[in-house]
């Protein structure tokens, strides 16, 4: 797949680098290509860095990882996403988000051309994305999303990046539930003192 990430911090990071060992094409979209953030993600294989719009135009999913905050801004200047997917992977943190939303994803399928927009990648932390497993088990992830084709593209994502399963929680009405299930694991993880390396498994019988 081609896929545009905007947001080289350490979630954008840690998955620009796994999908490109996967065998994605990776466009970074930055504001600076010659100064920005993960710079060094250049050297993975087949990783280039674009200017945002430069960045979606050339690809079929998006990738948005970047401060709550900033959902709206970012959503702004992507340019035309009519038929591309875009996989949100941001939260709303103590009230910290786009002004009048209850969740990124709404601000980003008001503010783009796009009806394609899944929640993913947001229930866990980067380390986890970086190395999944525990032990011999491989943890689970979770998307949202009215989008049948962009829930099915973020699954598989989940899988190029080494989750075991990524498991569909139902429409756009659970943006705000995947937001809740993210703090869950932030109060654990940061104020709970279990430290980051925790994650979730569905278990079945």
């Amino acid at each position: 797949m081609n896929i545009a990430i905007i947001g080289t911090g350490n979630v954008g990071g840690a998955l620009a680098t796994k999908w490109a060992s996967a065998g994605h094409t990776i466009r970074l979209g930055v504001k600076d290509q010659s100064n920005f953030k993960g710079i060094e993600l250049l050297k993975n294989g087949s990783t280039t860095a674009h200017t945002i719009k430069e960045a979606v135009a050339l690809s079929d999913v998006i990738l948005i990882a970047t401060p709550a905050t900033a959902a709206v801004e970012v959503a702004e200047s992507l340019g035309d996403t009519t038929g591309k997917i875009i996989v949100d992977a941001m939260n709303i943190i103590m009230g910290r988000g786009p002004v009048g939303f209850k969740t990124t994803s709404e601000a980003i399928l008001k503010h783009t051309s796009s009806n394609e927009v899944v929640k993913c990648f947001n229930t866990t932390g980067f380390n986890n994305m970086q190395h999944p497993n525990y032990g011999e088990i491989a943890i689970d992830l979770f998307v949202a999303g009215d989008s049948q084709e962009g829930k099915k593209i973020a699954q598989q994502l989940t899988l190029d990046a080494g989750f075991e399963s990524c498991y569909d929680i139902g429409g756009n009405d659970k943006f705000e539930l995947m937001e809740q299930f993210a703090w869950f694991w932030i109060n654990l993880a940061m104020f709970q003192g279990q430290g980051r390396e925790i994650g979730f498994k569905l278990l079945k019988r």
